[in-house]
C-alpha cells in the first residue's frame, strides 16, 4: 500500500511540473506550435523552409521584419528556449555519430521552428525543404553541441502592436 501511495505522489508531482512547464511557454509560442501541429506532414506554400516560418508568424499576427529576423533575438546559452521559438541557420555544419557511423549535415541558409525542448541545447525542430522530409513539414532532432561550423540565430516571436 505504501509503495502505491509513493508512486501516486511521484506521478502527481511529475504531472504537475509538466503542466507548470507548459504554462511557462509564451502564449504566442503556444499558438505557433498549434499551427505547426496542424501542418505536420503537409507542404506549406511552396515547401521552402522559410514558408513554414512565414505562415506561422502570419497566423499568430507576430511582429517581424518579413525577412530572417523573427522577433526578439535570444541566446540559447543564456536564455531559456521554448517550443515556438524560431531558428535561422547560416552556413551551419553539424557532425554527429550514430552507432558506428558519423554523419555530416549542412544548412547553408535554413529556417526552422523549435517544436520541443528535450533538454538544454537539444531540440526537436519542425521544418520543411529537408533531406529527410522533402518539401513537407517534418520533425528532426538538433543538439547544438554538434554544430561545428556556422551561425545559428534564435528568435522569440513578439506580438504585432502596430495595429
Amino acid at each position: 500500500m505504501k509503495f502505491k501511495y509513493i508512486l501516486f505522489v511521484i506521478v502527481f508531482i511529475g504531472f504537475s511540473l509538466n503542466i507548470n512547464a507548459q504554462n511557462t511557454i509564451p502564449e504566442l509560442n503556444q499558438e505557433i506550435i498549434k499551427y505547426v501541429d496542424s501542418v505536420i506532414g503537409t507542404k506549406v506554400e511552396r515547401g521552402e523552409c522559410w514558408d513554414l516560418a512565414n505562415q506561422a508568424l502570419i497566423k499568430v499576427d507576430a511582429d517581424w521584419d518579413r525577412e530572417y529576423k523573427y522577433g526578439k533575438k535570444i541566446d540559447p546559452k543564456k536564455d531559456e528556449i521554448f517550443p515556438g521559438d524560431l531558428v535561422q541557420f547560416e552556413k551551419v555544419t553539424v557532425k554527429y555519430t550514430k552507432g558506428n557511423a558519423t554523419y555530416t549535415e549542412m544548412m547553408e541558409h535554413h529556417t526552422a521552428i523549435v517544436y520541443k525542448v528535450l533538454e538544454k541545447g537539444v531540440y526537436e525542430l519542425a521544418h520543411q525543404n529537408t533531406e529527410f522530409s522533402g518539401r513537407k513539414v517534418g520533425i528532426s532532432k538538433l543538439d547544438i553541441n554538434t554544430v561545428v561550423h556556422g551561425r545559428m540565430y534564435f528568435y522569440r516571436p513578439t506580438k504585432n502592436l502596430k495595429k
